[in-house]
């Protein structure tokens, strides 16, 4: 695909993926998406290929006068990447509690969207990792960080759209990456890339992983 490619949704958009993803439809391989919205892309994955789908919980960190932001990205596991220069500028005392701030809202995510399911663990398998575009790629990076420290065999990543310096930056990470599209001039927000991009529910990410 080139220039500005147009998904109609989230379904679409996972429907899409599956081509490129048929090769790792293994025993070994599971799916992690990131909520909310890379679950729908995920539960279209998980059942057009017959794999497991887990989720893989990261915490966009906002700037204290700007939360909207992102001055970094935390995993559940304590993973940090940041953007270094606005990082390096903020209070670290209060950088240091809206870390921990965040922590426990991840905490408190996985015991809500997993309602007692087991949590999937990625030692020796072939991870492949989903989210619904990347922007900045920050939450993104701190998940593919957070699934490293816990030995996969291989790591895939998987997004529909990506501006390129995002994607040579998680290319430079895994194993594998999968874009649908790398426009040439990205939009600004994953959400122009589709018809519609409405926000998705604890509600619907519940209901997902359970189905």
């Amino acid at each position: 695909m080139s220039g500005e490619a147009l998904f109609i949704d989230r379904e679409e958009a996972g429907r899409q993926l599956v081509e490129s993803l048929e090769p790792y439809a293994q025993p070994d391989a599971v799916i992690l998406a990131l909520p909310r919205g890379g679950v729908v892309l995920g539960r279209e994955i998980a059942d057009k290929l017959n794999l497991p789908l887990g989720i893989i919980l990261v915490s966009k960190l906002g700037h204290p006068l700007n939360p909207e932001y992102a001055i970094g990205a935390i995993s559940l596991g304590g993973q940090l990447v940041t953007n270094e220069f606005e990082f390096n500028s903020v209070d670290k005392n209060w950088l240091k509690e809206e870390m921990a701030k965040q922590k426990d809202k991840l905490l408190n995510r996985q015991k809500i969207y997993l309602a007692g399911q087991p949590v999937i663990n990625p030692k020796d398998k072939v991870v492949i990792i989903v989210d619904d575009g990347a922007a900045t790629g920050l939450t993104l990076l701190a998940a593919i960080q957070e699934v490293k420290t816990q030995k996969p065999k291989k790591i895939i990543v998987a997004i529909p759209v990506s501006p390129r310096e995002t994607a040579d930056k998680i290319r430079a990470e895994v194993d594998e990456a999968i874009f649908l599209d790398i426009p040439q001039f990205f939009m600004g927000a994953v959400g122009s890339y589709y018809q519609k991009f409405l926000q998705v529910s604890d509600e619907e990410v519940i209901a997902l992983l359970k189905k």
